[in-house]
């Protein structure tokens, strides 16, 4: 795309894509329209699709030329089908946007799907392959295309010649030690920290934390409630008694803001499923709000209403690294490996394996088996012979 080129292009119903070089006069250009949404892991912006909003895309890129996407329409109803096959599903929000973003990929590179098959699926996945992305990346690939071919486009995909199934190399979760976890937590402040703390003390997912509700703490059963976690289960697990004082004051101050959204007219979330139309004002209640919520406000694109987002995945995982580098510890450690820290310690402590499964959320017990092999027991317990003979002096 040249520089001065913007492209635009049919996106969901009464959407329009617009997707341009990056620059910071473009990008405060497409802010000050109204209803625009950024997309980030497909990389584009989304205005409203009306009179209006065209005739202000032209006159806020008077000098850019303009060019159409080069599915068209095609693609745009391609996409339309593959979302409403993922949501007919009920597949999650995370599995939508890169299986969309896949097939996306795959027509910018193929063209239209008219005609489309197996020899350009397995081109563009051995193209992926020379490019030496991951295992997981190329498996990822592979799987969105088949589940958009055969439930978006209704054409099953037979075999695809050529393409070797990625085996994906079996690594050992990173674990950090108590000590280590207890510098970086010391290390971070605010929603940051008490985010990070669950993580740990109750063995969350990154966005089960950020997608919390104010009714899923229960603080009489010291215990919370994941609401649709992977595979759409839900679950209960430890709610720690230490974090009651500084998550109460926490709720106080989220409870002043949202009274102060009230006042405004403002206050509501998103519900999930149909519960908005079924109940009406349940987006403003108290029980229903984000218990990290974001700091502004957004326009959603369906129903125009204003709501709060929960506070973004981004921030604490910005905190996290900086603490983890203030703390001085080299691991790779990320959100997550909290998550896998919760579940090492819970076994050095003599809690059985099926507790521990339960806890996560583990359909399959062997899942949680991969933690009795990164257990603080110096190589499966075994003392080194070295150790026998006294070799730790100097040479």
């Amino acid at each position: 795309m040249d520089q001065s080129t913007i492209r635009v292009e049919p996106g969901e119903a009464g959407r329009l894509i617009v997707r341009l070089p990056y620059s910071p006069e473009g990008v405060a250009k497409i802010k000050s329209m109204a209803g625009r949404r950024w997309h980030g892991p497909e990389k584009y912006w989304s205005v409203p699709d009306d009179q209006e909003t065209r005739a202000l895309l032209s006159s806020l890129f008077p000098d850019d030329r303009t060019e159409p996407h080069p599915g068209g329409r095609g693609t745009a109803g391609t996409l339309d089908r593959v979302r409403a096959a993922i949501r007919a599903r009920r597949l999650s929000p995370c599995t939508e946007t890169a299986y969309v973003g896949w097939m996306r990929r795959f027509l910018d590179a193929a063209g239209p799907a008219e005609g489309l098959g197996e020899a350009e699926v397995g081109s563009f996945l051995s193209g992926l392959t020379a490019g030496h992305v991951s295992a997981s990346t190329q498996n990822q690939a592979f799987n969105a295309l088949l589940f958009c071919f055969e439930h978006g486009l209704g054409r099953k995909l037979e075999r695809i010649e050529g393409v070797v199934r990625a085996k994906r190399p079996e690594r050992l979760p990173v674990v950090l030690n108590k000590d280590e976890v207890r510098k970086v937590l010391g290390l971070m402040k605010g929603a940051p920290r008490l985010m990070a703390t669950l993580l740990y003390g109750s063995g969350l997912r990154l966005m089960e934390c950020c997608r919390l509700r104010v009714k899923d703490l229960d603080w009489g059963m010291h215990q919370l409630v994941v609401r649709s976690g992977k595979g759409g289960k839900d679950r209960y697990t430890t709610l720690p008694s230490g974090l009651r004082e500084p998550l109460e004051a926490h709720l106080k101050e989220v409870q002043r803001l949202h009274q102060d959204d009230l006042v405004k007219g403002l206050g509501r979330v998103e519900l999930p499923d149909a519960l908005a139309r079924k109940y009406p004002n349940a987006a403003k209640e108290w029980g229903w709000q984000w218990v990290f919520p974001a700091t502004s406000h957004y326009t959603d694109g369906e129903s125009g209403l204003q709501r709060r987002h929960h506070l973004h995945e981004s921030v604490l995982q910005r905190a996290f690294r900086e603490a983890r580098m203030s703390a001085g510890i080299v691991k790779p450690a990320g959100c997550h490996t909290l998550r896998h820290s919760f579940a090492t310690h819970l076994m050095e402590d003599g809690y059985d394996i099926r507790t521990i499964q339960e806890l996560l959320g583990h359909a399959d017990i062997n899942t949680t088996m991969i933690y009795t092999h990164v257990l603080n027991r110096g190589g499966r317990g075994v003392q080194s012979p070295a150790d026998r003979l006294g070799l730790g002096g100097p040479p």
